[in-house]
């Protein structure tokens, strides 16, 4: 069967890896693997598009939105999608298939995409700032509802030992559109203008409803709901002796010494999330090159998984547990040489310095989110497993804010004391990430 021998190829298994899924998923998982990457591919090049850090910073200013608006992106982006997925949770499990809220989220990723792309090809000023943040805000809603149920349905349906390759290979399927991306606009170079955006977003809203199509077409396996152990549908239990899903939250975050840690060292990993705009920002204050190209952005972006996307996929399902406490290491290793180099005369001014810097960084980060994403998944079952993503993404997005306001605030002393700082907490992320237990396999 050709869906079975493509499977083979980009995916290492054995037979008995299916002994931890329901028997009526085993007959489906080359199937469900492949719809899976293919749909996730496509959600992850929109994302190329639909991006906080360089395309929408970059409409804005071609868009004449004031400055402030442009630090609103990340923000809304990030924890937007993450803070509501708690209050998601009670809803999710009591769904007895899951596929459906990630048909959702792409939908309405779709819808508010080619709402921005609307915005970008008729308004301007603040009128187009205010626009483009409002549908990034439904863009990140949208968000949290695929990423609660995507580890959800992945559990299900692919076995212990696959997920982080699949996971993997999505990531190698769309770092090649943003090479693609990246390399295009390098050549459009001067003549990028708000059209081409337009256009870019118009083509991703696109590749989010095909990316649902494919999604429903998952055989997820219909699963009895556990009342016992779900959240309870709002925070005043619904008339049951159940606590809602905030003291349950709580409850998870007190008693779970496995969660509870995993969500910290998660929480100090954001040092290669949060690091990239600082280093962006010291090219800029050298000669003004650097990486003050979107292309060369995008390009670095999409490099970095082509490269990393299925090694560190096949990384991850050896151990997440390791991979999370490299890449944390390696993310401050890297800080701490930048500073080193840019002391060093005739190496801080180069050019390429920031460039390679961004590229290590965005490696880095890759591997840390195939890692936690790895993690969750395999560590936790059923019911339990959305509670898990739910709840730590929801904890996440505040632990974004305050540590996002912090390195902010520290950035007022200069780009390259919030560089130290996050070096220093991706050290003790590594250090907490020691104390986590394996995911057993099987």
């Amino acid at each position: 069967m050709a869906t079975q021998k493509l499977y083979d190829l980009l995916v290492r298994h054995q037979d008995s890896d299916a002994e931890d899924l329901s028997p009526d998923a085993r007959p489906h998982i080359a199937a469900n693997g492949l719809r899976q990457m293919a749909a996730q591919a496509l959600q992850s090049a929109g994302d190329e598009v639909v991006n906080a850090k360089t395309v929408l910073p970059w409409l804005m200013n071609a868009l004449g939105a004031p400055g402030v608006f442009v630090g609103f992106l990340v923000p809304i982006r990030e924890s937007g999608s993450m803070l509501p997925q708690a209050a998601w949770a009670p809803k999710v499990q009591a769904r007895r298939q899951r596929k459906g809220v990630w048909v959702a989220g792409a939908a309405g990723q779709s819808a508010a995409t080619a709402a921005m792309a609307l915005v970008a090809a008729t308004a301007e000023g603040w009128v187009a700032g205010v626009g483009i943040l409002v549908a990034l805000a439904v863009f990140a809603l949208a968000r949290s509802l695929t990423s609660i149920a995507s580890k959800d349905v992945l559990g299900r349906t692919v076995p212990q030992g696959q997920r982080g390759q699949i996971q993997g290979v999505t990531t190698v399927a769309s770092a090649v559109v943003a090479v693609t991306l990246g390399l295009g606009l390098r050549f459009w170079g001067g003549d990028l203008g708000v059209g081409v955006l337009a256009a870019l977003l118009g083509g991703a809203a696109a590749l989010w409803a095909l990316g649902a199509l494919i999604y429903a077409t998952i055989r997820e396996p219909v699963e009895e709901t556990e009342p016992a152990t779900a959240f309870a549908a709002d925070d005043a239990g619904h008339g049951e002796d159940r606590p809602g899903w905030v003291r349950q939250s709580v409850d998870l975050w007190r008693d779970d010494a496995v969660f509870r840690r995993f969500v910290v060292a998660r929480g100090l990993l954001l040092v290669s999330a949060l690091s990239p705009p600082f280093v962006v920002a010291l090219s800029l204050q050298g000669d003004g090159q650097g990486l003050s190209s979107l292309g060369l952005f995008i390009l670095a972006q999409g490099v970095a998984g082509i490269i990393g996307g299925r090694v560190f996929g096949r990384l991850a399902d050896a151990s997440s547990r390791r991979l999370m406490i490299g890449a944390s290491l390696a993310a401050s290793a890297t800080i701490v040489v930048f500073l080193g180099l840019r002391a060093v005369p005739g190496v801080g001014e180069a050019a390429w310095l920031p460039a390679v810097v961004y590229f290590v960084l965005a490696l880095v980060h890759l591997g840390a989110r195939l890692a936690r994403k790895t993690y969750v998944v395999d560590i936790a079952e059923g019911d339990q497993r959305t509670e898990y993503v739910a709840v730590a993404n929801t904890l996440m997005g505040v632990l974004l804010l305050a540590v996002g306001a912090v390195t902010a605030a520290l950035a007022v002393f200069g780009n390259a004391v919030a560089l130290v700082a996050l070096a220093v907490l991706g050290v003790v992320g590594a250090w907490v990430g020691r104390g986590l237990p394996e995911a057993e396999k099987g």
